[in-house]
């Protein structure tokens, strides 16, 4: 969980309801799960359940929309399909990619 540490926290627990324009990186997080689930590798109710059995742990401290990235990324290292250190390396890559933008 460690690698949770750069990531930004909820500093409120109060939930914005509304309508909202999903952002890009949302989009392409939803169409990365719908892959993941027509692969085979992890099925949307299994990570929907996962996201709502964790949504009140350590997850309640981040917004709901980022869950389903997080809960992604747990499952596949949980998995050994990726491991820290790759997750890591790939969010510094990500990161640097978007300061230059």
């Amino acid at each position: 969980m460690s690698t949770l540490d750069d990531v930004d926290e909820r500093t409120s627990d109060d939930l914005v309801c509304g309508e909202r324009t999903p952002d890009p990186w949302e989009s392409a997080m939803q169409a990365t799960c719908e892959c993941l689930s027509s692969a085979g590798t992890l099925d949307n109710l299994e990570r929907r359940q996962a996201e709502d059995h964790l949504g009140e742990t350590i997850y309640a401290r981040f917004p709901v929309h980022t869950r389903s990235a997080l809960i992604v990324a747990q499952t596949l290292m949980d998995r050994e399909i990726v491991t820290e250190e790759e997750l890591r390396a790939k969010m510094k890559e990500v990161r640097a990619r978007l300061e230059m933008v």
